[in-house]
């Protein structure tokens, strides 16, 4: 495996590892950092397999998932979780959780970017999509400053918190995309991380 690592002008995605369980507890045990998302807050053993899981994906061949801890630029610490899954016909489904004490910075209109440019500039795919929920104002505002489009509802598309919930969806094409706004190239990048 050769660990991917992709730096914008704030934040990097790195490769989880077994030490990131605790940080990544703090925002998916969290009631308040996962009430939009397409589940309930996950317990500690819950989390402690997500993060094996991640570390196995990126292990796989081909590698069909990408599970990536979001840090801000020059630190190793875990302040949010991002993921892209490739589907058929060069697409891939993007999503993000943010520490609630990293909302607000526009953290998420990176992250969103730099996933980006994983599918776009690394893997050559052509469509990315992603689904928010319909009370989430926050990531819809985020998910258009990263230049994605508004395609519809998905009705009845997760069952949470005792319910079934739509899903709004957005998408952004290969020739649609740009990157980061004042980031030079070289900083918005994938780049092979040598081993330790």
């Amino acid at each position: 495996m050769t660990p991917l690592h992709l730096a914008g002008p704030n934040l990097e995605l790195r490769e989880v590892e077994p030490d990131d369980t605790e940080a990544l507890l703090a925002i998916y045990g969290d009631p308040g950092a996962t009430r939009h998302l397409s589940f309930e807050p996950r317990t500690r053993e819950q989390v402690e397999a997500i993060t094996a899981r991640s570390i196995d994906s990126a292990l796989a061949t081909p590698r069909t998932e990408y599970c990536l801890a979001v840090t801000r630029r020059g630190e190793h610490g875990l302040i949010g979780y991002a993921r892209l899954a490739t589907e058929p016909q060069q697409a891939a489904t993007i999503g993000f959780a943010l520490h609630p004490a990293a909302w607000g910075k526009g953290h998420g209109t990176e992250t969103v970017h730099l996933l980006c440019a994983l599918g776009f500039n690394v893997l050559g795919l052509h469509r990315i999509w992603a689904a928010r929920s319909p009370l989430n104002e926050a990531s819809a505002r985020t998910l258009l400053r990263a230049g994605m489009t508004e395609e519809g509802r998905i009705r009845d598309h997760v069952f949470v918190h005792g319910a079934w919930r739509d899903s709004i969806t957005y998408s952004i094409l290969e020739h649609e995309w740009t990157p980061i706004e004042g980031a030079d190239a070289a900083h918005v990048m994938a780049r092979p991380v040598p081993p330790a």
